[in-house]
């Protein structure tokens, strides 16, 4: 019987498992949204989305697509600027 020890991963199976990671965030955040159990005006819906598209970017290390990589730099940027945004008007209404 095989052993499995962490010491055993490298670097292109740990970024190949964050994509894994980021794609069930993705999968997950969608079908919450779809079903109604998360808003999409929400901060946690843009900090899924950063969480989600950070994890993909990371596993572009790994096996890297500049198509997939420009739209995970525009999920990074818009989540960010999402929350930003969200953050602001809570301060402003308080």
């Amino acid at each position: 019987m095989a052993h499995f020890y962490l010491s055993d991963l490298d670097f292109m199976t740990i970024c190949r498992a964050l994509g894994l990671v980021g794609f069930a965030i993705y999968v997950i955040g969608f079908f919450c949204l779809s079903v109604g159990k998360l808003d999409s005006s929400r901060p946690l819906y843009f900090a899924m989305v950063f969480v989600a598209s950070s994890c993909v970017m990371m596993s572009l290390w790994a096996d890297f697509n500049l198509a997939a990589a420009l739209i995970q730099g525009f999920y990074i940027a818009m989540s960010l600027g999402g929350m930003f945004l969200r953050r602001n008007r809570l301060t402003q209404t308080v």
